[in-house]
């Protein structure tokens, strides 16, 4: 129980509270943006660190700490996304008359910079873990870029679930990329080979032939990959899945309605608007919103 148990939990706690995390932060007002970032570049470059030092261990805790690297470094990239710092060369909505390839190429050009910054980061990876015998953080940021690669597809090409409510008011731009349709003719395919590489996975951390570091490594990507195949069920299911996170999306704050405070000035020979049995105007005391 212990051996499979406490990476299970551990995965879904990550994946759940990180995801959380994010959206909380992005939902403050953005002047707080700047010390978001700061403290998340800082975490990012200790992952960094953290995945260099132990490219060489194979250990149970090696995998742990890889693992958690992995997340901080990809955590980074989606903060610097939503929080509009890393984009793309096109801010603007989606013409309405485009079509096919059109399209795609502008929705491309929404999130380039971003695709960039997850190329550059997996290079990084890749860099500092290079020949290492652990290379649980590389493999760990590749099925989070492949599955959410297929995410954005699957949404371009149109899904029932859109979550449209998780982009902050300054990504708003981003929905006109977005189709909204019960199915799309990728999405099982992607489901199918999502679900073979998970269930390879699940037989490489029951096999009694791999060692405890491949066993935790096995288990710590199919859990993550059972996630990632079930958040692409959220997309058409209809299922309440904002909900693991309404306690994140609470940090969102609509901004105040300006209504101006008027004078209750009545209107000549308005009967309404004067004192009973004085014929005078109401005292300037009273006022209206």
């Amino acid at each position: 129980m212990t051996q499979f148990g406490l990476p299970i939990l551990y995965v879904v706690f990550l994946w759940w509270f990180s995801t959380g995390a994010i959206i909380y932060l992005d939902g403050l007002p953005r002047h707080t943006y700047r010390w978001s970032m700061l403290g998340a570049t800082l975490l990012g470059a200790a992952a960094l660190y953290g995945l260099a030092i132990t490219s060489q261990d194979v250990s149970v805790a090696g995998a742990y700490i890889a693992f958690t690297c992995a997340i901080l470094i990809w955590g980074w990239v989606e903060m610097s996304f939503l929080m509009g710092l890393i984009t793309g060369s096109r801010r603007t909505r989606c013409p309405d008359n485009a079509r096919g390839w059109r399209r795609f190429l502008y929705a491309t050009q929404a999130i380039i910079y971003h695709e960039l910054a997850l190329l550059i980061s997996a290079v990084a990876i890749l860099w500092v873990t290079w020949g290492g015998a652990n290379q649980m953080g590389l493999y760990t940021f590749l099925i989070l870029w492949i599955m959410r690669t297929s995410t954005k597809l699957n949404v371009f090409l149109g899904v029932r679930n859109l979550n449209e409510e998780w982009l902050p008011d300054h990504l708003r731009y981003l929905e006109s990329y977005f189709r909204k349709r019960p199915m799309n003719l990728l999405f099982p395919l992607t489901v199918t080979a999502s679900t073979v590489v998970a269930v390879f996975l699940v037989q490489m951390a029951l096999s009694p032939e791999v060692s405890a570091h491949q066993a935790i490594m096995a288990t710590f990507l199919a859990i993550l990959m059972i996630l990632a195949i079930l958040e692409h069920w959220f997309l058409v299911l209809p299922l309440p899945s904002q909900a693991l996170w309404n306690w994140a999306l609470r940090s969102r704050q609509p901004e105040p309605c300006f209504r101006p405070i008027r004078p209750n000035i009545p209107v000549a020979n308005d009967p309404d608007k004067e004192s009973p049995g004085t014929g005078l105007a109401a005292g300037p005391g009273r006022l209206r919103s």
